[in-house]
């Protein structure tokens, strides 16, 4: 049970770092004349930075709820 649950943290570890590294990058395309002309790229990219970074918190709660699981386990 343990082997799983710490294999299933390192996933959600992975998908965090992931996940961060795809807003980044989003978040790096996006110029200042996009944003200034607010044209279809800048809000494409708004919304890949969103959804990236929307998908790091909840695979952060996933790892941290896999943590608290572990934890009760072994106690």
């Amino acid at each position: 049970m343990n082997t799983f649950l710490v294999i299933l943290i390192v996933i959600f570890a992975i998908l965090v770092v992931v996940s961060l590294v795809r807003g980044i990058i989003a978040f790096l395309q996006t110029t200042k004349v996009d944003l200034e002309t607010g044209g279809e790229n800048s809000k494409r990219l708004q919304d890949a930075q969103n959804k990236a970074m929307f998908n790091r918190i909840k695979y952060q709660g996933l790892a941290i709820v896999v943590v608290a699981v572990l934890l009760m386990v072994n106690s």
